[in-house]
């Protein structure tokens, strides 16, 4: 078979105008648009890692921001809680310091109380018991008594000291009044008489004297002037037993307070 070398060489250039055309109107607009496309394509993957980044970083960042924020409400929480349990605490101290006061001054009030009242009871129960006595010796006071208390009274003036004679006699002189002498009842002439005889000898002068009977001097005598004042009578040991029970009581009225249930506090007597 013989070959066209014509038809052949006509194929070959028509091949090769082909491939030429192809290259250059087809396959170089499609390369074009290719790496257009792989670029554009490229920029949007660079620019969604880009936002993918961004959005990680903004995602730690609030998560972080959520964590500080969490550990902030646990904190403020923590905070409130203490606070509020310590506020709860000194509510409570303060309530039990202002019970404890309260008790404290109703015992208080209560012991004083009870102690005035042990108190006013002794002083009752000692006065009742010295008017009694008084009304006993005052009863009891006769003729032979009231003999022997003037004896009693004249022998203290005999026996007297030589500085009370001397304080005495010193009254006795500067003053212009007589010697005022009491007796708890009528003094006879007689006791009055061996009386003034006394005084005359204890002070070696004739001494004026004015008697007086005087109901509050219990079975005794009393002598008065210028301010110097010498005498017995049963009245000068109740007063004397009055002051040592005076003195007992005020000194035990704590104890009578602890006795009827209080505590040893500082009371205020009632006195006499």
């Amino acid at each position: 078979m013989l070959i066209d070398w014509f038809t052949v060489g006509a194929q070959v250039l028509n091949f090769i105008i082909l491939v030429w055309l192809l290259k250059h109107f087809l396959y170089r607009p499609i390369l074009t648009a290719i790496d257009t496309r792989e670029k554009r394509i490229a920029a949007e993957l660079a620019d969604a890692a880009a936002k993918q980044l961004e959005a990680t970083q903004e995602r730690t960042k609030f998560e972080s921001k959520r964590q500080a924020f969490d550990l902030q409400c646990a904190g403020l929480l923590e905070q409130a809680t203490q606070q509020a349990k310590a506020e709860r605490e000194r509510l409570m101290q303060e309530a039990r310091e202002a019970a404890a006061a309260l008790r404290a001054t109703q015992a208080t009030a209560l012991q004083h109380d009870q102690q005035n009242l042990n108190a006013a009871l002794a002083r009752l129960a000692e006065n009742e018991v010295f008017d009694i006595v008084r009304k006993t010796f005052s009863e009891l006071a006769a003729a032979d008594l009231e003999e022997r208390i003037g004896e009693v009274f004249t022998r203290r003036l005999r026996e007297l000291d030589a500085s009370s004679k001397t304080t005495l006699a010193s009254a006795i002189k500067s003053s212009a009044d007589p010697v005022l002498v009491r007796s708890g009842f009528e003094l006879p002439a007689r006791e009055q008489a061996t009386i003034h005889n006394a005084l005359n000898e204890a002070f070696a002068a004739e001494v004026r004297v004015r008697f007086e009977a005087a109901p509050a001097v219990i079975c005794g005598i009393e002598l008065t002037v210028n301010g110097q004042k010498l005498g017995w009578s049963i009245a000068e040991y109740l007063q004397g037993l009055e002051h040592a029970l005076d003195v007992l009581l005020d000194s035990q009225a704590p104890q009578f307070a602890t006795l009827h249930g209080s505590g040893p506090q500082d009371a205020s007597v009632a006195t006499k």
